[in-house]
């Protein structure tokens, strides 16, 4: 739908900011043209608060005939709401369900589900008693979600519960970033750089090594146990052999003890691993290892910017099943430019066949910075339907591996507002996804672009420090980054 003026009876940011979020969900676009579908778009609200929060909105178009329509729709707040949340909310599913009722909007699958953790909200539901049917009627309810996805999360939930559990106060994870990869995809916009010469490598190890140092003595300074380790960027095996095994030996000396139960690292692509860095991960106890094709395609592994073939991804996963790596993980892009439902079914039929542990399917994300982004105009990108058709197809495979979803994340701009979802064989798990997704565990990040989010137990808050992005920003204020993640670590741990 194009308009030509856009009118909201509100100036408050956040207003703004849902309604905003559903003209984007319909691609309601406000342009400056004589070719519109209507001269005016108006969205009233009004608002009620004595008694359980009320919205009426009121949703009006005017064509240039001067011929007007309006239409309005009401709902009032449960009784668990906070007042502004539920104020919010209702603003939106109002709104959403105006446009589907009267404007021939197709429903999305996740509704009006904006966040990026939508699991999130569910455990709440969860540690207030509800059972599964409840959850999932509710969020069906309130949040206008699909059957099949309020189940999937609900399922998902309860099935965290166990692992969520394994984890208390003085229990974490690392995360170890090393910004590097030996070339950047089309799509990309992760804060990674093209692997650099021998001097800047050492000037980013000598300033990695200062943060390493600080987070190993908060561990001893407040008797932290560490969990889970996740090596990962860019491409941690992009590093050359020698930095990869000093950099991983130095990971497993500060943090690998007796209370570890996953050791992850991110190999990537075909083309960054050697024997000798597989040698190394299975000398340290590495029992992760992600390998991501994206794509078993050659035409489509060319126009995104790998130099790598789909017989390389066969041959990197087998070097490292028959090295004893135990749990080996498969990450697939489903919407990638040019490719078919039958590309993706190929590529899904090509993973199946070496049987890993883990799948993670990602629905393509329009990312800002990437250049996938910047020269959209002269790309072929498969639309919505086609990329939800790709998203069922794939998932009927992870059906006949006995796979089922584990966790699951959501990211603006999403191909067929979908979502990236981690599916495994039961056993396989990954702690350390659930545990990042679900914020229930302190996660201490050091190197490039890391983050450390501290769970306050007492205040039941995260408190983040995020370490830059920019490689050179990082390198000369590291020790800016230091002091402002252990003065959290104080306020959380101190005694």
């Amino acid at each position: 739908m194009r308009v030509k003026e856009f009118y909201l009876n509100s100036e408050e940011e956040i207003i703004v900011k849902i309604v905003r979020e559903i003209l984007m969900l319909f691609r309601i676009e406000v342009v400056d043209s004589n070719e519109t579908d209507y001269d005016l778009l108006m969205v009233e609200n009004t608002l009620r608060t004595d008694g359980r929060p009320f919205v009426l909105t009121k949703l009006s178009v005017m064509k240039a005939d001067g011929e007007e329509l309006s239409f309005s729709c009401s709902d009032e707040a449960g009784a668990d709401e906070r007042e502004g949340a539920a104020i919010h909310r209702l603003i939106k599913l109002n709104l959403y369900r105006l446009f589907c009722e009267h404007f021939s909007m197709e429903p999305v699958p996740w509704g009006i589900f904006n966040g990026v953790r939508p699991t999130k909200i569910v455990h709440r539901y969860i540690r207030q008693g509800m059972g599964e049917e409840e959850i999932r009627l509710r969020l069906m309810r309130d949040y206008a979600v699909s059957q099949g996805k309020a189940a999937c999360i609900t399922q998902m939930a309860f099935r965290q519960r166990p692992f969520l559990a394994s984890s208390d106060e003085k229990t974490i994870s690392i995360y170890v970033g090393i910004p590097f990869c030996l070339s950047r995809c089309l799509y990309c916009s992760f804060p990674a750089y093209v692997l650099p010469g021998r001097e800047k490598l050492d000037e980013f190890m000598s300033a990695w090594q200062k943060d390493l140092t600080s987070v190993c003595q908060a561990i001893e300074t407040y008797g932290l146990k560490v969990q889970n380790i996740y090596v990962g960027g860019g491409t941690p095996t992009s590093l050359p052999d020698a930095y990869f095994s000093d950099m991983l030996h130095r990971v497993h000396e500060a943090f690998y003890g007796a209370s570890t139960v996953e050791f992850t690292v991110e190999a990537g692509r075909p083309d960054s691993m050697s024997p000798a860095k597989i040698a190394c991960m299975v000398e340290l106890g590495v029992n992760r290892v992600s390998v991501n094709p994206q794509t078993m395609q050659q035409r489509t592994l060319e126009r995104i910017g790998r130099s790598h073939t789909p017989e390389d991804i066969v041959q990197m996963f087998y070097d490292l099943r028959e090295a004893g790596i135990p749990q080996i993980n498969m990450d697939l892009i489903l919407g990638l430019p040019g490719e078919t439902v039958e590309d993706v079914e190929d590529s899904m039929q090509k993973v199946s066949a070496l049987q890993p542990d883990d799948i993670t399917l990602h629905a393509l994300a329009l990312k800002r910075g990437s250049r996938l982004k910047l020269h959209l105009d002269e790309i072929e990108l498969p639309g919505d339907e086609v990329t939800q058709r790709m998203f069922s197809m794939a998932m009927c495979y992870i059906g006949k591996l006995g796979m089922r979803p584990y966790y699951l994340y959501r990211q603006g701009y999403m191909s067929g507002q979908l979502e990236n979802v981690g599916c495994c064989r039961p056993g396989a798990e990954g702690m350390y996804n659930i545990q990042i997704m679900e914020e229930h565990q302190t996660i201490l990040g050091i190197g490039g672009a890391a983050a450390s989010k501290i769970v306050d137990f007492n205040e039941h808050r995260l408190k983040t420090s995020f370490n830059a992005k920019d490689l050179l920003t990082y390198l000369s204020s590291v020790d800016k980054y230091i002091e402002r993640r252990a003065s959290l670590l104080r306020e959380v741990y101190g005694v």
